[in-house]
């Protein structure tokens, strides 16, 4: 697909920003008119994230006109709103295969672009590595500049407050700017406010402010005085003070959809010294009304009509795993008056709408805040409630420290709910589920289960939650088979898998999801199936079971083969002394790329077919 640049006529000439830099100022607003709507065809035509990067066109543009880019760093936080970036930056012409296999990286990549600094998918980062590279620019002595972009959710994390504090401890050169788009500050935007800003970044009023703490530094009355005097002048235009105590020089809130007002105060606080911070009040979605009104909806897309006011329906399909979840949520609060459910910000995605609604005391959004999500857990569980934890995969992550430290050394009764298991598909390597099994079944206490089905998945989210000690029930990101569902009440035995399929010589022992495709390849090859069920506690009595009657195990798990399931039965085999021959079946050890489920499944083997070559590969 390649789109018609004869309706982008500046747009078309961009091909780095070199080239953006090349236009007159009062070229900007065009350009950016042209780029928000090159972003709206292109997105609408391939799908991907969207209402972020239609929030972000005019500072995109501001930053890299401003600054000299690739040899200025520039850094955005997560990166769903980078496509801008990404346009600007040399990759226009293959925007539409983002997110594809193959395709554009769905977020700044280091392999992709020298314009890309850090490579990101998960939040908060921004202002850690922007201050490492500004230690590492000073030291370089070339004036080269560093710029992170963050946005109000992403600030709320610790990890982007630890790096605030020490960015003011050290005072080292660097801009952050706060992508604020949530509606408070929108009132304080206007050309006020903004001639203000201008004015307080300027030459005059920093040299002035510095000179005066200078001179007055050892004369403390008058000093006290005068910074009194700088705070009353400053909070008439500023929301907070906040910035300031951590030792960061506040401009703001500017408008973040005046481009040239934005080239105005970013090109002022280039050359200041020390850590800066520009607030700027944007809009997600900016430009395209259906993004503006319900930007968690556009967040990202699939293929749409721009014309037409809603995106289109999904063909009627099965419930998600994170529906399923949701539903249990549901109807377990109707019944323990205890249960308390937490997620990091992750509401939407983990299926808890419905249960935030009906149960808005038991629902706690704790926002990017994975290592308080958990241990804020255990502090319910010590309080005797009963604490559900939604989290993803690729986020559970964040908060190992305190899964092992707050969680499982205390032995506390936290179930987690984890979703996005195993290969997600088109968000890449960053959200990939690929590590959760080996990097829990290490940690003593803790009980793992791996639902094959929407079935199992309910029956197990009840046995977690009953538990006395800390479990996890890890599911996949997608759809369930249709499996009925249980009664809410109904458990199952801890530690014990099931026989599925009963065959000869070959044993294959599923931990998941995978187990449809492993039935399958069973069929073809006559051979037995498992469903293990239980990753911690395993089934030691069926794995001998079927050891003694089969003359090949294969381990079939959608997680890393490197510390897994498949691992785990290695183990306990060789503990054991026991001559057999084990094959394990699953992730590689590397990052895996972007590309939808199935396409990844079978590049790696995991489907029926890749089960079933494995196999006959490993028995020729």
């Amino acid at each position: 697909m390649t789109t018609n640049l004869d309706h982008y006529p500046l747009l078309a000439s961009i091909n780095s920003p070199a080239d953006l830099r090349k236009l007159e100022k009062n070229q900007l607003e065009q350009a950016s008119e042209e780029l928000r709507r090159y972003l709206l065809n292109s997105v609408s035509k391939s799908s991907g994230h969207f209402a972020s990067g239609l929030g972000t066109i005019e500072l995109t543009v501001a930053l890299h006109y401003v600054y000299n880019t690739p040899f200025d760093h520039l850094i955005w936080d997560v990166g769903h709103q980078a496509y801008p970036h990404k346009i600007l930056t040399g990759r226009r012409d293959q925007l539409h295969t983002i997110r594809q296999k193959e395709g554009l990286h769905p977020f700044p990549w280091r392999e992709e672009s020298e314009y890309d600094v850090l490579s990101v998918g998960h939040s908060s980062t921004s202002i850690s590595a922007a201050l490492g590279l500004a230690v590492a620019a000073e030291k370089e002595g070339k004036n080269r500049k560093t710029v992170a972009v963050i946005g109000d959710g992403a600030m709320t994390a610790g990890m982007a407050f630890e790096a605030l504090n020490h960015a003011g401890d050290i005072h080292k050169d660097m801009l952050v700017v706060l992508n604020d788009n949530e509606m408070s500050i929108s009132e304080n935007v206007g050309a006020l406010n903004n001639h203000l800003a201008k004015l307080l970044s300027g030459n005059l009023y920093t040299g002035l402010r510095e000179g005066s703490k200078r001179i007055l530094k050892n004369i403390p009355p008058i000093k006290e005085l005068a910074s009194r005097a700088e705070e009353h002048l400053k909070g008439m235009v500023v929301p907070s003070t906040f910035f300031e105590e951590l030792g960061f020089n506040y401009i703001g809130p500017i408008d973040g959809h005046d481009v040239n007002g934005l080239v105005d105060t970013i090109h002022n606080m280039r050359n200041l010294k020390g850590p800066q911070l520009l607030h700027i009040a944007t809009k997600k979605g900016k430009g395209y009304q259906a993004a503006e009104q319900d930007p968690i909806k556009y967040h990202a897309v699939p293929k749409f009509n721009p014309a037409e006011t809603n995106l289109p329906k999904s063909k009627p399909s099965l419930p998600t795993y994170s529906q399923i979840f949701g539903d249990w949520l549901c109807k377990t609060a109707e019944i323990d008056n205890k249960l308390a459910a937490i997620t990091p910000a992750m509401r939407e995605g983990s299926g808890m709408v419905e249960f935030s609604q009906r149960f808005p005391e038991k629902y706690h959004d704790v926002a990017i805040a994975e290592q308080h999500a958990v241990t804020f857990a255990a502090g319910l569980a010590i309080g005797e409630q009963h604490p559900v934890v939604a989290i993803y995969s690729s986020f559970l992550q964040r908060g190992y420290d305190q899964l092992i430290h707050d969680i499982a050394i205390q032995n506390l009764p936290v179930l987690f709910a984890i979703d996005r298991a195993g290969i997600v598909g088109a968000d890449g390597p960053t959200h990939q589920g690929s590590f959760d099994l080996s990097f829990m079944r290490c940690i003593p206490n803790m009980t793992i289960m791996t639902p094959s089905d929407e079935r199992e998945c309910q029956l197990m989210l009840t046995t977690g939650h009953q538990m006395s000690t800390p479990a996890a029930v890890r599911y996949p990101r997608g759809n369930g088979t249709g499996a009925e569902l249980p009664s809410i009440s109904d458990t199952i035995a801890i530690g014990k898998g099931r026989i599925m399929e009963q065959g000869s010589n070959i044993a294959i022992l599923n931990f998941g999801t995978t187990l449809a495709h492993a039935q399958q390849a069973a069929q073809a090859l006559g051979a037995s199936v498992v469903d293990m069920r239980f990753v911690k506690p395993l089934d030691h009595q069926l794995i001998e079971q079927m050891i003694n009657s089969h003359e090949l195990i294969v381990t079939v798990e959608d997680n890393a083969i490197a510390g897994g399931a498949g691992s785990a039965v290695n183990e306990y085999v060789l503990n054991q002394g026991i001559q057999t021959k084990i094959l394990n079946i699953g992730l590689p050890d590397c990052f895996i790329k972007h590309g939808t489920q199935d396409e990844i499944h079978h590049e790696l083997g995991l489907d029926s077919a890749g089960i079933i070559e494995k196999i006959n590969q490993f028995i020729n």
